[in-house]
């Protein structure tokens, strides 16, 4: 789906006009991925609408930059806040909003300390991100996840999505919504945006943070929402061939939300419709971010701004 423009992005502080985010050709990020970013989303309520995990994605992002050694001239509290303020400047919801931080126009080579950081925040219109209204089918990719020591796996890095592309391009070509990475031993990780849930007997099974893979905020929040309703979750290696005889599995992520699996490798699961757990998760999420369930959890902060569409999930 092409990125509709806005009128306004955030950079350093100001409100710049979207065409005028511009950066040069030498800066660092463009030769060598030194960048960090998020992805928020912005969802529509009866009575407004409400950015999900707000703090908890700038914490993130402020995680991601001090593990590469990029100092960011702003607290989380007013990252937060210049999130509100482009929403609000902008005028949209429901939306996705992509902070970053990059290293710009310094000193060119590897070293990237004689660099300045640049920190923009955007917000577009967006809508689902794995294709598939009655489940996903997806393949187990011939990229491996990073091998752990070689790149920060909690680091939600540019450079690190090179490995995702890789992953996402294969599974497209061959005729797949998206693939799932293994880890360096061969184990299961996550997709290439996405983390990963397995449910068989009853209970759920998710990779470890060990096993590569990003410590997803919505995977946070759907293991909560499963313990909240008496579900037995367990995090754990899990061999590849669990995919094929899990009784349910799905997908995590800002994008993805929460996205049943109809097949892996052509294997169907389960019976390839969602199952009960799922369906469970999944009514229970969007029932928060839409609004139609209680936000016991103080995972929404409100904005004001006028909703572009009806609620739904």
């Amino acid at each position: 789906m092409p990125i509709q423009t806005t009128a306004n992005i955030w950079h350093n502080g100001q409100l710049i006009p979207w065409d005028k985010a511009q950066i040069h050709v030498m800066s660092h990020v463009i030769h060598y991925g030194s960048s960090v970013f998020e992805g928020i989303r912005c969802y529509a309520q009866p009575s407004g609408a409400s950015v999900f995990r707000l703090q908890e994605h700038m914490q993130r992002l402020m995680d991601s930059a001090k593990i590469y050694r990029m100092p960011l001239a702003y607290t989380v509290d007013q990252l937060s806040a210049a999130v509100i303020d482009v929403i609000e400047a902008n005028g949209i919801a429901p939306c996705y909003v992509r902070p970053i931080a990059f290293r710009g126009y310094g000193e060119i080579g590897v070293n990237p300390l004689k660099s300045p950081v640049d920190i923009y925040i955007a917000n577009f219109p967006w809508g689902k991100y794995v294709p598939g209204n009655e489940g996903a089918d997806v393949c187990v990719s011939s990229w491996s996840r990073l091998a752990p020591n070689t790149m920060p796996s909690l680091a939600k890095a540019g450079a690190n999505y090179m490995n995702s592309q890789l992953i996402r391009m294969e599974a497209e070509v061959n005729g797949y919504a998206e693939g799932i990475a293994l880890d360096v031993n061969g184990y299961l990780s996550e997709g290439s945006g996405e983390n990963l849930f397995l449910v068989r007997n009853g209970v759920i099974y998710t990779t470890p943070l060990a096993n590569s893979v990003l410590s997803g905020i919505t995977r946070n929040s759907v293991i909560i929402l499963a313990k909240q309703l008496g579900m037995e979750v367990v995090e754990q290696t899990l061999p590849r061939e669990l995919l094929y005889i899990a009784d349910e599995a799905f997908f995590t992520g800002t994008a993805a939300e929460v996205t049943h699996l109809r097949s892996v490798d052509r294997i169907l699961i389960g019976d390839g419709t969602m199952g009960p757990i799922t369906s469970a998760l999944h009514e229970e999420f969007f029932g928060i971010v839409n609004g139609l369930k209680a936000d016991r959890y103080n995972w929404l902060t409100p904005v004001n701004v006028k909703v572009a569409e009806p609620v739904g999930v």
